[in-house]
């Protein structure tokens, strides 16, 4: 789920990259929804190869972003927090 994946971008230093075809359609999600800022490789189609080395890279998760995990944050649990190191850590 793309929710789990921001989850996990929330708790790692950034910039992130990601190679996987599956990753890079869950940060297309994350991007198109306005949760993260990222560059992503043109959605695969037939005239281009799928042989093609490619990548997404997530530089920064958006205001939004935060607001989302923080909403979805289960009961009793700390949202994410920013860190020094750029990306976010729960409990402060």
């Amino acid at each position: 789920m793309a929710m789990d994946l921001l989850r996990e971008l929330s708790l790692s230093p950034l910039p992130a990259t990601f190679r996987t075809p599956p990753e890079i359609d869950k940060i297309r999600l994350l991007r198109a929804a306005g949760l993260v800022i990222a560059l992503t490789p043109p959605a695969p189609n037939a005239s281009r190869s799928s042989t093609t080395a490619e990548a997404a890279q997530v530089l920064a998760i958006t205001q939004k972003g935060r607001e989302e995990l923080a909403r979805f944050s289960l009961p009793g649990e700390t949202p994410p927090t920013p860190h020094a190191g750029g990306g976010y850590s729960v409990g402060g």
